[in-house]
């Protein structure tokens, strides 16, 4: 009696067990895109992005330097980038994002 207990009790986890993996998975793939990307982390690849390439326009620039539109959208783009992405996501999803800037740009992609 004691056997059968454990028996289908050991079932049971294995069960959830296998549920639970399977059902994080489906919702790890339905929630990134083609490039493995949050929606989040993708808006923060644009944002970085943009703010890499107008650095690679005005390389030794100093923020002071930059022609006033630039300037304007640097500053922009910093704020968006430190409150929507830098104190929202994780260092590991920043560092993918930095990482995907220089290949991008590198890559002329």
């Amino acid at each position: 009696m004691i056997l059968l207990l454990a028996s289908i009790l050991f079932v049971a986890i294995g069960v959830a067990v296998v549920t639970a993996l399977l059902g994080s998975a489906v919702f790890q793939f339905m929630n990134t895109n083609e490039d493995g990307l949050s929606p989040l982390e993708k808006k923060c690849q644009q944002i970085a992005n943009e703010g890499y390439n107008i650095h690679a326009i005005y390389p030794a620039a100093n923020t002071e330097d930059l022609p006033e539109n630039y300037m304007k959208r640097i500053l922009y783009l910093d704020n968006i980038w430190m409150k929507e992405c830098v104190a929202v996501l994780p260092a590991d999803s920043i560092i993918r994002i930095a990482n995907n800037v220089e290949r991008d740009i590198m890559h002329g992609e």
